[in-house]
């Protein structure tokens, strides 16, 4: 397997905080885009989005919501992630992330066992059933999880963000399903606003839904992406399908739209659980283009982009916003790749 890219992420190019924080609004964040057919590396703002695409071009949004998915205790935080698929409909098996609280982060629990339970705020009990992975629990909590992170839980932050935000914050244009929702925003839709939205389809530009429900990241074990819960209507796919078949580019807004849209692509349902990876090796069928942030060194996202980019672009494309001090995360900038 290809390895992903490797680079030194300094830390004064980790957004801290959400732009509208750093006096920008959400659509003025910077965008940097590359091309494959050309190589050409380019510089511009988010709101010069319209401007980069073609009439006739589709936009694939992911309209899950964020949920406040972190618990905090005394000295651990809980961080759940999915349901456990084939669970039961009851919304309450879950898999989860322990958390050791450290300053304003958090960093990796290795502990627990089998059958311990944990007691949580509001007079829930969590019972840890059974270890999924290395880092993760197959956990039960007493009452159904989502009304219950409605109530006690805040949006998972980590330590390179300084400080709480509101689950608002976290929230995009396009989430749409506030019952249910992700561990984590996807947050390539965080800059759009509804006036940018607009602009888009006045240009011509089509954009169709589906969801994505993201589980919780790895930002110290850099693991590949496990089991999510995604729908793609089937009116967006036959969309897909025919912009591609008659010359337009799909273009994907964030990694999680990629993976669904693939999945679909490789012959999967039209909803479902995905265990999808995209890579080099096994390419890309669906997408033409991907709007993306900018990504840790050696995080499995970067297979997915070489997949679509090709290696050379990709270095090209983090060696100029290493240079030009482009910010990372989930508040920071974003990258906007295209097949030509």
């Amino acid at each position: 397997m290809t390895e992903t890219l490797d680079f030194v992420l300094p830390a004064e190019l980790e957004a801290h905080e959400p732009p509208e924080a750093r006096g920008r609004t959400r659509d003025g964040v910077r965008l940097l885009v590359g091309r494959s057919a050309s190589g050409e590396v380019s510089h511009h703002e988010f709101r010069d989005l319209p401007d980069l695409l073609r009439p006739g071009d589709l936009l694939v949004v992911n309209t899950s919501a964020t949920l406040p998915a972190a618990v905090r205790l005394d000295r651990l935080a809980v961080h759940f992630s999915t349901p456990v698929p084939g669970g039961g409909g009851e919304d309450r098996d879950w898999l989860v992330e322990l958390r050791r609280r450290s300053g304003k982060g958090s960093l990796p629990y290795d502990g627990g066992s089998p059958g311990e339970w944990i007691p949580m705020p509001d007079g829930a009990t969590l019972t840890l059933v059974r270890r999924h992975t290395e880092r993760l629990w197959h956990a039960r909590l007493s009452v159904p999880v989502v009304p219950y992170l409605r109530r006690n839980g805040v949006p998972i932050r980590y330590g390179y963000v300084r400080r709480d935000w509101p689950t608002a914050a976290y929230q995009t244009a396009f989430a749409f399903d506030r019952d249910d929702g992700g561990a984590e925003m996807p947050s390539a839709a965080r800059p759009f606003t509804p006036e940018l939205v607009t602009g888009l389809v006045s240009r011509g530009v089509l954009v169709a839904p589906l969801t994505l429900h993201t589980g919780v990241a790895s930002p110290e074990a850099h693991e590949p992406p496990y089991a999510e819960r995604y729908r793609v209507p089937e009116r967006t796919w036959e969309l897909v399908r025919h912009v591609r078949e008659h010359g337009g580019r799909v273009v994907a807004v964030g990694t999680t739209v990629v993976r669904a849209l693939e999945t679909v692509a490789a012959g999967g349902p039209l909803s479902g659980w995905t265990e999808h990876v995209v890579t080099p090796e096994r390419g890309v069928a669906a997408v033409d283009g991907l709007l993306t942030g900018l990504h840790e060194p050696r995080s499995s996202h970067l297979m997915m982009l070489t997949a679509i980019a090709g290696r050379p672009l990709l270095s090209a494309l983090y060696a100029a916003a290493l240079d030009e001090r482009y910010l990372w995360h989930e508040f920071g900038d974003l990258n906007l790749i295209l097949a030509d």
